[in-house]
């Protein structure tokens, strides 16, 4: 089975796959597989724009999990959407010295459920468990991951409304 791993920037993926792995899941970082599918570098935003259809094209479906903010591009079997309260993940954004321009995009991706719905277009809803990381510790999500992937946890998405922060400065 093939579980992806999602979220705006920010959310945790990275602190989760890492507690994932360390817990003995087999743990594919996204990024380490997108450089041949790289078209441009976006130098203001400081991001690199992927061939997403080639690349989820020509991914290797494999048992584990796949970690990386395009992972609900790719061929899952289930896909977890972690999320963040956007105020919150303004403060964890910050520290990584991005342009006020892209903490302020991934802000507002953040609150208008952007990741979400994009998984939504690629895969059934009774395949993705949304996570609201805001408060919980990195071992209470991965227990929550671990429980979904194990069948005990049902579906969960969409109750999860951040509109309420779209005004504060996004």
């Amino acid at each position: 089975m093939m579980v992806g791993i999602t979220g705006t920037p920010g959310t945790g993926k990275t602190s989760v796959a890492a507690e994932l792995e360390r817990r003995g899941h087999r743990v594919v970082h996204l990024t380490d597989t997108v450089r041949p599918y790289i078209i441009e570098e976006d130098r203001c935003r400081q991001t690199l724009v992927v061939d997403i259809d080639r690349w989820a094209a020509e991914f290797e479906p494999l048992d584990g999990i796949v970690e990386g903010h395009l992972a609900h591009y790719l061929p899952c079997d289930r896909v977890v959407v972690l999320r963040c309260r956007p105020d919150v993940l303004r403060q964890r954004l910050a520290p990584r010295n991005y342009p006020s321009e892209k903490i302020r995009e991934n802000v507002e991706a953040e609150a208008l459920d952007v990741i979400l719905v994009e998984t939504l277009e690629e895969h059934p809803g009774e395949h993705i468990f949304e996570v609201d990381t805001t408060a919980l510790s990195v071992g209470e999500c991965v227990d929550l991951i671990e429980q979904f992937i194990r069948g005990e946890l049902p579906s969960s998405y969409g109750s999860i409304d951040w509109t309420d922060y779209l005004d504060l400065n996004t």
